[in-house]
């Protein structure tokens, strides 16, 4: 049960009701996370813009979704880490080893990626302090300066929504339990 309102198409603040409405026209169901941040308008449009300049950022799909489930797990958010995990299948976007790998934090067998997930859990970790050693290592695995600011901007995405769901201890919708 959430400890905050997830709200629905009925019970939304007008400011937030058209976002939701764009959310079940594209998906066929209003995300738990969505009705969640439904209760701070502002926070639900952040999420949204945030997580379109994050899609346009310079990693593909796969890496974007490296950053998005490595930081679901260390965070603790179930939802998210369901959320993800599904779009990662649905857009089949890598391989299921790789895909449970990220889930149980276990090294990934594609070097590159794994670099990633590696460089995303020492941002975290270390609030972005992160060594020479593990810039080199990430640069080294062919990323650029500019992907370590974007994996920076993917973890301030993750945060904004797993932090949300703990907060509210938001259940995962059905739609989304097959990949929780």
């Amino acid at each position: 049960m959430s400890r905050l309102t997830i709200h629905t198409l009925d019970t939304v603040p007008a400011e937030a009701s058209e976002r939701l409405q764009n959310v079940k026209k594209n998906n066929g169901f209003i995300p738990n996370l969505i009705g969640v941040l439904a209760n701070a308008p502002t926070a639900l449009e952040t999420y949204q813009v945030v997580g379109g300049i994050n899609a346009r950022n310079g990693f593909s799909d796969a890496e974007r979704e490296v950053v998005q489930i490595t930081a679901a797990t260390l965070n603790g958010c179930g939802f998210c880490v369901a959320g993800h995990t599904a779009i990662t299948r649905k857009k089949n976007l890598m391989p299921e080893e790789l895909i449970q790998a990220l889930r149980n934090t276990q090294a990934l067998s594609d070097p590159k990626l794994n670099a990633l997930a590696q460089f995303t859990i020492a941002v975290m970790e270390n609030k972005g302090q992160v060594s020479d050693a593990q810039l080199n290592d990430f640069l080294a695995a062919g990323y650029t300066q500019a992907n370590a600011l974007d994996a920076v901007l993917g973890v301030s995405l993750a945060t904004l929504c797993n932090y949300a769901n703990n907060l509210a201890k938001t259940p995962i919708n059905p739609e989304l339990q097959p990949f929780a």
